[in-house]
């Protein structure tokens, strides 16, 4: 076989780590941004954070008092006009506070209440479980009661129903079950009302009865749920009204008091935290102009230590050099990556309320259909670029803080032969419902024929499929007698 030499040319794409380093931090959100940068601070001691409040400000001025007392005059007592000025202080000094003002409603609101307040805001909320034992820890139950109703506790669901089947908790304590039944009757007194029920029937009526007697409505609306609560459930008003004997109106007052019922009382513990999101793109509207920035709250201000970077020498090839060498080279790679990120985010921002300016002057129903090719397109960069770029990123506007994605939508044929969004259909769709009767609500096919007389067309089953990825309801389920 004989070998030879041969010539090829070709691109290829090499993904150096700086390239890397500039797509992570590109899709990185706002939380992991901050965190990437706390790292990159704790790994690098070229990296500062930039600091200088008043760099770009006036300098602080003292303001110089009359008179000056050095620190001898001060240990003398301040000389001889000490007899002067001790002779002109009042018994009563005037104050500028109220004791009011500080302490009210047995908290202090001192210097070390803000240390109580940040514990008592980091601190974790009492779970159901942990608030049905401290009700448990204070009746005067005998200790194997008790013990029954921690069993009892420890069976209720996050939702407030208890789950755990009685003769099972008598069996593990060898208990009567007459006895768990009497605990756990001490039990549904607890607050909230309604916790410990072994379904929904039993739910709402363990809160009408804690109700005061002389609640209007009261007895019709235990009648309701104690007999009839699968019409409730069916919207079967006719036949309700007919077994219950109550004209409409006086049903609907039934079910007005009703609906202030919780079917799941143990929904307000032991939630999970708000997650607070924080915009990265601040949109403002400024004469008759619509203005884009980056949120400085979320854009970190570094710098590279100058003090560090002056101790390198190029002639010097010790390990300390070259130490803070490489750290240089790595800190100005880092800068660079924050720099493009931002550049292109607000590049892409920008571009999005170009072409959305409908949306930020008429609301979503002005929405027009947009995909990430279009936005590409236009700025000159790939799709995978903008989808990283849209991706956990936040906008916040005067109508509201919306997800990048949420401005992009799939195209829908209109009789006019433009396209329409999909988001500016899912508004329309919510503003019809949401002017609709209550008494006789609109249904998938109506709402089709209201959408064709604006000159959309849509199935039926495109409404159905909107209407549900928007969690509302069919139109049985959203008829109402109030």
């Amino acid at each position: 076989m004989k070998q030879s030499l041969q010539l090829k040319l070709g691109t290829q794409l090499t993904m150096t780590p700086q390239l890397q380093q500039a797509i992570r931090l590109l899709q990185l959100s706002t939380l992991d941004l901050q965190q990437e940068v706390q790292s990159a601070l704790d790994s690098n001691p070229l990296l500062e954070i930039d600091g200088d409040e008043h760099a770009h400000g006036e300098p602080l001025q003292e303001h110089p008092s009359p008179e000056h007392t050095t620190a001898a005059e001060a240990a003398d007592g301040g000389g001889e006009g000490e007899s002067d000025w001790s002779q002109d202080i009042p018994d009563e000094l005037p104050v500028d506070t109220r004791w009011e003002d500080i302490y009210s409603g047995g908290s202090y609101s001192g210097g070390d209440g803000d240390e109580l307040a940040l514990e008592q805001r980091n601190s974790a909320p009492d779970s159901l479980q942990d608030h049905l034992l401290w009700q448990l820890n204070l009746t005067t139950l005998s200790e194997l009661d008790k013990l029954i109703g921690e069993n009892l506790i420890d069976g209720i669901a996050p939702s407030g129903f208890l789950e755990t089947p009685l003769s099972e908790i008598a069996a593990a304590l060898e208990a009567e079950e007459d006895e768990v039944l009497a605990v756990l009757k001490t039990i549904q007194q607890f607050e909230p009302a309604g916790c410990g029920a072994r379904d929904l029937r039993e739910c709402l009526l363990l809160q009408l009865r804690q109700l005061p007697a002389a609640t209007p409505w009261l007895e019709q609306a235990q009648t309701v749920v104690e007999r009839h609560l699968d019409l409730l459930g069916k919207r079967d008003f006719r036949s309700l009204s007919r077994r219950t004997r109550l004209n409409e109106a006086q049903l609907g007052e039934v079910m007005r008091l009703i609906q202030t019922l919780t079917p799941y009382p143990g929904e307000a513990f032991g939630g999970e935290e708000p997650q607070y999101v924080v915009p990265d793109i601040i949109v403002r509207r400024r004469e008759q102009r619509w203005l884009v920035e980056l949120n400085p709250e979320t854009t970190p201000r570094l710098r590279i230590n100058g003090d560090y970077a002056a101790l390198i020498r190029r002639a010097d090839n010790s390990s300390d050099n070259n130490f803070l060498r490489d750290h240089l080279q790595e800190a100005r790679w880092f800068l660079k990556s924050l720099q493009s990120r931002n550049e292109t985010l607000l590049k892409v921002a920008s571009c999005i309320v170009e072409k959305q300016l409908g949306f930020f002057e008429l609301g979503p129903e002005a929405m027009k259909p947009m995909v990430l090719a279009d936005i590409a397109e236009t700025i000159g960069m790939h799709e995978s670029t903008i989808s990283r770029v849209t991706t956990q990123k936040y906008m916040f506007t005067p109508r509201g803080v919306f997800e990048l994605k949420y401005f992009f939508s799939s195209h829908v044929s209109t009789d006019s032969g433009e396209d329409a969004s999909s988001t500016a259909i899912r508004a329309m769709i919510r503003k019809l419902i949401d002017a609709e009767t209550p008494r006789k609500p609109l249904s998938d096919n109506k709402i089709t024929q209201e959408l064709d007389k604006q000159g959309i067309q849509v199935a039926r089953r495109t409404v159905a499929k909107y209407r549900e990825s928007m969690g509302i309801p069919s139109s049985s389920e959203r008829k109402r007698l109030i």
